[in-house]
């Protein structure tokens, strides 16, 4: 309050006399004079608070441009960096190779992008982003750089493969969560419970190998960065939010609450879940417009996220700063528990300590330890409710976003304010309770329990809690699986990825795999017309094609095996062919390639068939196909069934599985097909040794008498026969 001295000598007694400027009671306004005299009752004339009006500006505005910033680069320049990206890499490692996911534009645009939404104050996190920066990185190592760029590398070309691939793009998610919350084991297991559809133990320790590097980059540069010039960077060292307590205790007591905490822990995350996949479809309709509705999305959501954030602090009264606090209260920066806002000296406003802070800075605020009058019940609940919604409607938008941290805040602070509802019922303080309230929300929204368990523990370095943070996780994943799916599921299949579960539908074993092949097939000879070829893939999509063997390649119609689209087109961008001529044959066409000409391209990098051009000439040779066909393809016959063609399917990681019929005859030997109708008493079977030696035996059998004579064979020779004759 503003105050003047006036000195008088008029009575000796009385030095000087402080006068406030204004009345602190409104009176009558004073209608006479627009003047106001020192001293006499003044109008209650109240200006416009220019400041808080310009800080509010300056918010917004900062707001709106990285917000519009993050939406352009993603919406024009890389649709596929929108989101977590979790979604994507996990369908990626589960075979579904969605166009531009992996691609160095997308890496790019991830990590500008990511940056510029997480700093726009909508309710984003890194995490997710930095996964998918990791598989980028990843899968470009894997196709030994990028080409189109000219950044290259000979010695990465043994990677080029699918299997190698894939392994790298784990090892990079692992890496990406072990960078984001310094967390190298979390890491390694959230890649192998969440991520990975296929898992190996030689695969567990690149992993690990991966991550641990990482953790020894990071301290590298928290140490560099000790010195403040790195901003926020470095700061809690490799433990983020340190929560260690060496006199931790709980007593039975305390467990009804922390189940509890569990219950609803889950209840929230499933209906988060639900919220979540409604408002992405909504969201879908209008992206689905075209790019400035996506931009224009993108903005209204960042104007209407400035104004809650600022004007919410409003609400919240000031409180006195405590005596034994250990920073300096009010804070003055950019981090701190104790923000000043509107309060006057000597007081600070809890709700704008959370909000006016970074992600990592507001968690670490609700996990702080012997501050349990730190907060306001209404606060804490105004905050939860914020962060709730906040994140849900924030995710959808065309910019790179994480949900991640954003759950591991509104579950925080929903655990913090039941610590506060519980009181002093329990031995454990307010800022474990947030911890506990953090592993609920993550548990009943993402349904991760070791991982997460993992990741907990190294970020707050408390391994008393282990127990608590175990039964916690458990009963919240439990409770959720009750009502919905796991929430980068429900992203999968919003976007339309056909992600394979683990498990087979129990009505999938009444099925056997005829009834749910489709037609017609297509497929090749052995020996194909050019002009056949290019007709099948220009009317097909299919990556796949079985090549088989006729009369005269064959005394019979044989399955010879499978040969892919892009081998196809790189056989007619080479111009393989060949004349009709007996002494011609595919060898000499396989003398013009080399195994680099059949590696994997990158994502939607790949040759199409619109691009070749074939003149009438070429249309009329022909392809030999058996040097460049896969001959040991994975067959099932056609009665079995669809629940075990799935799991082998899906274990194996099998993109093609062809289905034959189930005949009468079976294949002993190049030599042809022995049919078991045609055994009858008086048939004549010729054996002939591998050996070489024309040892014959020429038998009379009967049906039932088969079985027999062959295992004799077999105990006599050691072997089975090379051909049998009929």
């Amino acid at each position: 309050m503003a105050t003047i001295t006036i000195n008088s000598n008029a009575n000796g007694d009385q030095d000087s006399v402080i006068v406030p400027l204004l009345s602190v009671q409104r009176t009558t306004p004073n209608s006479t004079s627009q003047v106001a005299i020192v001293g006499s009752k003044v109008c209650p004339i109240e200006s416009l608070d220019y400041e808080y009006g310009m800080a509010f500006f300056v918010f917004a505005t900062s707001n709106f441009v990285l917000t519009l910033f993050a939406a352009i680069i993603t919406a024009f320049i890389s649709p596929a960096a929108a989101g977590s990206g979790i979604p994507e890499v996990k369908a990626y490692l589960n075979g579904v190779d969605a166009p531009g996911i992996l691609s160095l534009r997308t890496l790019v645009v991830k990590i500008i992008g990511s940056i510029s939404a997480v700093s726009s104050s909508l309710l984003v996190g890194k995490a997710g982003p930095m996964v998918h920066t990791g598989a980028c990185v990843a899968s470009l190592l894997g196709q030994g750089g990028s080409r189109k760029y000219k950044l290259t590398c000979k010695w990465l070309r043994f990677f080029k493969n699918d299997r190698d691939r894939r392994d790298l793009v784990t090892c990079g998610a692992a890496a990406g969560i072990a960078a984001a919350f310094r967390a190298p084991v979390g890491g390694v297991l959230f890649a192998l419970e969440e991520m990975a559809t296929w898992w190996r133990g030689a695969l567990l320790w690149r992993a690990f190998f991966t991550t641990a590097i990482v953790a020894i980059v990071l301290r590298a540069f928290i140490d560099i960065c000790l010195s403040g010039k790195c901003g926020l960077f470095g700061t809690g060292g490799l433990i983020m939010f340190d929560v260690y307590s060496a006199n931790i205790s709980y007593h039975v007591g305390d467990l009804p609450p922390v189940l509890a905490l569990g219950v609803i822990g889950g209840i929230l995350g499933s209906f988060y879940n639900f919220i979540l996949d409604k408002v992405l479809r909504v969201y879908n309709l209008i992206n689905e417009k075209g790019i400035a509705y996506k931009i224009f999305l993108a903005c209204l959501i960042s104007i209407f996220t400035s104004c809650l954030l600022f004007g919410l602090p409003w609400i919240a009264s000031c409180r006195p700063c405590p005596a034994d606090a250990s920073e300096a209260c009010p804070t003055i920066g950019r981090s701190g528990n104790y923000k000043k806002f509107q309060c006057p000296p000597g007081y600070y406003n809890d709700l704008a300590s959370l909000i006016f802070n970074t992600n990592d800075d507001a968690i670490r605020n609700l996990f702080s330890k012997d501050t349990n009058a730190e907060f306001q019940h209404s606060s804490m609940l105004i905050f939860f409710v914020t962060c709730f919604f906040l994140s849900i409607f924030s995710y959808g938008v065309v910019a790179p976003a994480g949900l991640f941290v954003p759950v591991i805040v509104t579950g925080a602070s929903y655990g913090r304010f039941v610590g506060m509802l519980v009181g002093p019922h329990s031995n454990l303080n307010h800022g474990l309770y947030a911890v506990l309230g953090a592993a609920s929300l993550l548990g009943g929204s993402m349904r991760m329990t070791v991982s997460l368990c993992v990741i907990i523990l190294e970020l707050t370095n408390n391994l008393l809690l282990l127990p608590l943070i175990m039964l916690v996780l458990f009963v919240s994943k439990t409770v959720a699986d009750a009502f919905n799916g796991n929430i980068y599921d429900l992203i999968m299949k919003a976007k339309g990825f056909p992600y394979l579960e683990g498990h087979a539908e129990p009505y999938m074993r009444q099925l056997t795999v005829s009834d749910v092949v489709t037609g017609p097939l297509q497929l090749f000879h052995g020996i194909e017309k050019v002009s056949n070829i290019v007709h099948v893939l220009r009317t097909t999509k299919h990556n796949g094609f079985p090549v088989l063997d006729e009369p005269p390649l064959s005394e019979s119609p044989v399955l010879f095996g499978i040969i892919l689209r892009a081998h196809l087109i790189t056989l007619l961008k080479k111009k393989a062919f060949f004349f009709p001529t007996p002494d011609r044959t595919g060898m000499d066409a396989l003398k013009q390639f080399s195994a680099s000409d059949f590696a994997k391209r990158g994502s939607g990098n790949g040759d199409k068939i619109e691009d070749i051009e074939l003149n009438e000439e070429e249309m009329d040779m022909l392809i030999d196909l058996h040097p460049f066909t896969n001959a040991s393809p994975y067959t099932v016959v056609e009665t079995m069934s669809l629940a075990k063609a799935r799991i082998l399917f899906r274990e194996v990681g099998l993109r093609h599985l062809l289905v034959i019929p189930k005949i009468s005859s079976v294949k002993i030997s190049c030599g042809g097909y022995i049919d078991k109708a045609r055994f009858h008493a008086r048939t004549h079977i010729e054996f002939a040794s591998s050996a070489g030696k024309q040892q014959v035996e020429k038998i009379k059998i009967s049906v039932s008498d088969y079985e027999k004579i062959l295992s004799g064979y077999l105990s006599k020779h050691q072997k089975l026969p090379t051909r049998i004759s009929l």
